[in-house]
C-alpha cells in the first residue's frame, strides 16, 4: 500500500510539473503571435533591407521614390509590431530573416544594378506585398492577441498601397546604343580629280 501511494504521490507530482511547462513555441503557426512576430518582422526586415539595395543599386528615380517610402513605411510597421507585442507582454519580435526571404534578398543582390536589379526590385515587391498582405489579412481575422490583430488590420491599407506602387512601377529596359557615326568622306589630295 505504501508503494501505491509513493507511486500516486510521483504521478500526480509528474503531472503537476507538466502542467507547468509551457508548449514549445510554434513559429510557423502566423496565427498564433509568436509565429506571426517571426513571419511579420522577418518581412518587415526584407522590405527595409531590400529598399536600402533599392538606394544604391537603381538609378531609377520612381524606383528609389518607393524605396523611400518603403524605408519610412515598414519603419513606422515595425514600430508599431513592437509596441503591441510589448503591450501584449510578449518577447519583442526577432529582427532576423526567417530562411525564404533571406533567399529572397541574396536573389536581389546578386540581381546586379540598373534595369536588371530594378525588374527583379519590382517582382519580389509584388510577390512580397501580396504574401504580406494575406500573413496581415488572417492575422487581423484570426489570430491570438488583440493588440497584434489590431495592428495587422492597420497594416492592410499601407501594405495595399506598396503593392499598387509596386506593380505600377515603370521599369524599361535602356535605350540602345546610338549607331556609330559614318566614316568621314575620303581625304581627296592635291591633283587627283574625283
Amino acid at each position: 500500500m505504501r508503494k501505491l501511494g509513493i507511486l500516486l504521490g510521483g504521478a500526480l507530482t509528474l503531472a503537476a510539473c507538466a502542467q507547468r511547462t509551457p508548449p514549445p513555441v510554434d513559429l510557423t503557426n502566423p496565427l498564433m503571435a509568436p509565429g506571426f512576430l517571426a513571419q511579420a518582422s522577418s518581412a518587415n526586415q526584407f522590405e527595409l533591407q531590400s529598399a536600402q539595395l533599392a538606394l544604391q543599386s537603381s538609378q531609377n528615380a520612381a524606383v528609389r521614390n518607393f524605396a523611400n517610402t518603403l524605408i519610412t513605411d515598414h519603419t513606422m510597421m515595425g514600430q508599431q509590431v513592437g509596441a503591441a507585442a510589448a503591450a501584449a507582454r510578449l518577447a519583442p519580435p526577432p529582427m532576423t530573416l526567417l530562411p525564404a526571404d533571406q533567399a529572397m534578398l541574396d536573389q536581389l543582390r546578386s540581381a546586379g544594378t540598373g534595369y536588371s536589379f530594378d525588374q527583379a526590385f519590382q517582382q519580389d515587391q509584388i510577390q512580397a506585398h501580396q504574401q504580406g498582405i494575406a500573413l496581415m489579412q488572417n492575422y487581423s481575422t484570426g489570430g491570438d492577441v488583440p493588440a497584434l490583430r489590431t495592428v495587422a488590420a492597420q497594416a492592410i491599407p499601407v501594405m495595399q498601397r506598396h503593392l499598387a506602387m509596386a506593380q505600377s512601377l515603370v521599369v524599361t529596359p535602356p535605350p540602345p546604343p546610338p549607331p556609330p557615326p559614318p566614316p568621314p568622306p575620303p581625304v581627296r589630295r592635291s591633283g587627283e580629280r574625283g
